[in-house]
C-alpha cells in the first residue's frame, strides 16, 4: 500500500478581476501561502508521493515571486513530486515548468505521451503526461501495457465525458488502462471516489474558490491506495471562501437589519454576492447599502433581484397622478417581454419613489 496526496488547479498568478485591484494582489499572496499549506499537510500524513494534476499555474507565465514560492514548498514536502502539466499552464521550452529551478525530487511531465517513473521504494510506479498546447487530444489512447506486480497510479490533467478539447476520455479508456488509481485535474468540484472498471479515479477540485463558480469548501486528496482497493478523504485547505446568499425582504423596512439578520456568523473571511429578493416597491440603492455592511466581509456584491408587489396594481384603479401613471405602464408592462418588464419595473420604482418623496426608501 501507498499514500498519496492528490491535487490540482491552483491557478496561481489568477488575475482576480472581479476584485479591487490591492485585494486581488492579497488574494494572489493568499495563494501562494496554500502551497506552505500543501507541503505541512503532505508531512503530517507522511505521504509517499504528492501527485498534482495540472494547471498549478493560470497560465504558461509567472511571476518571480510565485516560482520561488513553488521551489522553497516543494523544497519542504519530504515524498516525491509528480506534476503534469494542465491546458492553463502547458509545457513549452520557455514555460515555468522549463525554466524554474525545482529540488531533485519533482518531476515535471514533458510530453502528450505517458511516462512512467519508479516510486525510490519499487512499490508503486507513477504515470503522467503534459499538456504542451492550450488543448489536447485524448492521452489515454492506446495506453502502454503495465506492470501489475507494482501498484500504478497516473497524474493527468483532462475531462471526463463527451468530445472536447482538453485531453478527452471516457470511463471505458479508464478501465482499459489498469491502472490502480487516475488522480486528475481541470474539473473545479470535489469528484467523489469513482470507478472505472477496476480503476479508481477522482478529481479534487481547486484548492480554494477564484470566483462564485466555485463556492464552498475546496481542498486536496489524501488516498492509500492498494492493488485491490482505494481509501481517501477529502482535506479542505482553502483560506477563504466564495458564498451566494438570497435574503428576502418582503415586508422590511429596516434593510440593513433585515441584511444583518440574515448573515451567518462570521463573515469577515470570505467573498460574498448576496441577492436581495422578494417584493419591495421602494429603490434600493445599492451602493449605500453596500457601504454600511462591507466591512464584515473580505469583499461584498449586492444584487437587487426584489419585485414589486403583487398588488402595487392595485393603486391604478385610483382617480390621481399615481392612478394615472400605474395604468399607463401596467399596458406597457403586459405587451413587453422579460427583459422589457425588468426596465419598467425599474422605472416605476423610481417614479413612486419620486410621488412618495423618495429619499424616504434608502434605508
Amino acid at each position: 500500500m501507498i499514500k498519496i496526496l492528490h491535487a490540482a488547479d491552483f491557478h496561481l498568478d489568477s488575475p482576480f478581476d472581479a476584485l479591487p485591484e490591492d485585494k486581488a494582489a492579497d488574494r494572489r499572496g493568499e495563494q501562494r501561502a496554500l502551497l506552505h499549506k500543501l507541503a505541512t499537510l503532505a508531512n503530517n500524513e507522511q505521504v509517499d508521493a504528492v501527485l498534482l494534476s495540472g494547471d498549478l499555474l493560470d497560465s504558461d507565465k509567472s511571476y518571480y515571486e510565485t516560482g520561488e514560492a513553488l521551489a522553497r514548498a516543494f523544497g519542504e514536502i519530504k515524498a516525491p513530486i509528480f506534476i503534469a502539466p494542465g491546458n492553463h499552464d502547458y509545457r513549452h521550452k520557455f514555460s515555468p515548468w522549463a525554466a524554474l529551478k525545482l529540488p531533485e525530487h519533482v518531476h515535471v511531465f514533458q510530453t502528450p505521451t505517458p511516462e512512467a517513473v519508479e516510486l525510490p521504494n519499487g512499490e508503486a510506479v507513477i504515470w503522467g503526461a503534459a499538456f504542451v498546447g492550450g488543448q489536447s487530444r485524448g492521452m489515454l489512447t492506446d495506453f502502454p501495457a503495465l506492470d501489475k506486480r507494482k501498484i500504478n497510479l497516473m497524474t493527468l490533467h483532462g475531462q471526463v465525458g463527451a468530445d472536447n478539447p482538453y485531453n478527452p476520455m471516457s470511463a471505458d479508456q479508464i478501465a482499459a488502462t489498469g491502472l490502480d488509481y487516475l488522480a486528475l485535474g481541470h474539473e473545479h468540484s470535489y469528484s467523489g471516489l469513482q470507478k472505472a472498471g477496476d480503476t479508481y479515479y477522482a478529481y479534487p477540485g481547486c484548492p480554494e474558490g477564484r470566483g462564485f463558480d466555485e463556492t464552498g469548501p475546496c481542498g486536496v486528496i489524501i488516498a492509500e491506495i492498494d492493488r485491490d482497493t482505494v481509501k481517501e478523504k477529502f482535506v479542505p485547505i482553502a483560506g477563504r471562501q466564495y458564498h451566494k446568499l438570497r435574503i428576502d425582504l418582503t415586508g422590511k423596512t429596516d434593510l440593513t437589519a433585515a441584511i444583518l439578520s440574515a448573515l451567518p456568523m462570521d463573515t469577515s473571511r470570505d467573498i460574498y454576492r448576496i441577492a436581495l429578493t422578494g417584493e419591495f416597491d421602494g429603490r434600493l440603492d445599492l451602493a449605500v447599502l453596500t457601504k454600511r455592511i462591507e466591512d464584515r466581509f473580505f469583499h461584498l456584491t449586492l444584487r437587487d433581484e426584489t419585485r414589486l408587489r403583487r398588488d402595487i396594481w392595485a393603486s391604478a384603479e385610483e382617480d390621481t397622478l399615481r392612478g394615472l401613471f400605474l395604468r399607463k405602464m401596467r399596458a406597457k408592462y403586459d405587451a413587453a417581454d422579460e427583459a422589457e418588464q425588468e426596465k419598467i419595473t425599474w422605472a416605476i420604482r423610481f417614479a413612486l419613489a419620486a410621488m412618495d418623496n423618495g429619499e424616504q426608501w434608502r434605508t
